[in-house]
């Protein structure tokens, strides 16, 4: 049994699209196959997490899933109940009708591709060819399935409609039911000489070499819609979309919020109290950043125009670095012995470099007691 997928993103049902967004990439982000190599189980309920969000972040697929369930978005059940697929079989099974919609032009399956990228190739775009495993039109029957300069005939004993009417008798009386026609196993038509290509099929399994150009600024979780790309259709009917879900693997460096990049930069103490230019990584390489005198520990500072391209328009988001300040460590004599006299030759406030909460804390008592 398939989990709730409000329950697999870990939101409530009330959740927003940001929400819902947001969670799906902190869970992205933990169980990521590149994150957890081997982990069968992290993949597994990556996949989980993938499928979950694939049909919460599409309105449509959404309001299907809040109504029905899974049964609504569901291929193997009609695509859902949007086209009555499902239902109208069992009317079909009583009532003996529907039989030249099943037989006229069907669309092509639609296929789904999970694609891949590094950090900087979503950031930046990329074209990248992938291959798909897909069902084409027999260009040897132009998918009729019969032998070329032959053609399909009309079943003579259901006439086209794929289904033949069985009257049963009853103890509550006579009861007439349609069945699949057994001549042309439902398919209304029956093929006298194959075609030796698809062997009467209409369709033959290739490979085809697709080109995607993955735009700039994508994130995870995107879904790209190539049109006609998917499977085949029947009887003429038109081919099926593929759709490209990008999974974009974690930086070992910056994180993203958006159009926003992330980073935190080590710096000395001396750095931080004397003020220096530091060099920072950026996805465009390294360039020079200036700390300020008296920088303290946590200083967030920004560099504008260094983020991740907008998707739609012109400009870039900013990059944010926090600066953490660090301690140094195995000193021998000599430096302790400057860094004792530092201390002496320095009031505990002026170190501190803002008041203290002690401080804080004698001047709020002094300001009670009058």
């Amino acid at each position: 049994m398939k989990r709730d997928y409000y329950e697999v993103l870990e939101v409530d049902r009330s959740a927003s699209e940001q929400d819902i967004k947001k969670a799906y990439r902190k869970l992205a982000r933990q169980l990521h196959p590149d994150v957890n190599p081997g982990d069968k189980s992290a993949e597994e309920k990556f996949k989980e997490v993938a499928e979950a969000y694939d049909c919460l972040n599409d309105p449509e697929k959404k309001a299907r899933y809040d109504q029905f369930g899974h049964a609504g978005v569901d291929p193997n059940q009609g695509g859902g109940f949007g086209d009555m697929g499902g239902f109208g079989d069992i009317f079909d099974m009583f009532f003996g009708g529907g039989g030249q919609r099943r037989n006229g032009p069907q669309r092509g399956a639609d296929l789904r591709y999970a694609m891949s990228l590094t950090f900087e190739e979503a950031a930046f775009g990329v074209e990248k060819e992938i291959q798909i495993p897909r069902d084409e039109t027999c260009t040897d029957c132009q998918g009729s399935g019969a032998a070329p300069g032959t053609h399909p005939t009309t079943c003579s004993q259901c006439n086209g409609s794929g289904q033949v009417k069985v009257t049963q008798r009853t103890p509550f009386g006579q009861i007439q039911t349609a069945r699949t026609c057994p001549a042309c196993q439902g398919e209304g038509r029956t093929i006298a000489s194959p075609c030796s290509a698809c062997h009467g099929k209409g369709k033959i399994r290739k490979v085809k070499t697709i080109k995607v150009n993955i735009p700039q600024g994508s994130e995870d979780g995107l879904n790209l819609r190539l049109s006609g790309d998917g499977e085949a259709g029947a009887k003429g009917g038109p081919p099926g979309d593929l759709y490209i879900v990008l999974q974009v693997k974690p930086h070992k460096f910056f994180d993203r919020e958006g159009n926003d990049v992330y980073c935190e930069i080590p710096i000395t103490f001396i750095q931080a109290a004397l003020g220096a230019e530091i060099d920072v990584p950026t996805l465009d390489g390294v360039v020079k950043m200036k700390v300020p005198e008296g920088t303290q520990t946590s200083t967030i500072f920004r560099l504008k125009g260094h983020g991740i391209p907008y998707r739609r328009g012109n400009g870039r988001g900013d990059q944010h670095v926090r600066v953490i300040l660090t301690t140094p460590t195995k000193l021998n004599e000599k430096q302790k012995q400057l860094l004792r006299a530092f201390g002496e030759a320095t009031p505990d406030h002026q170190q501190m470099g803002k008041k203290s909460l002690f401080e804080k804390f004698k001047e709020n008592l002094r300001d009670a007691m009058g």
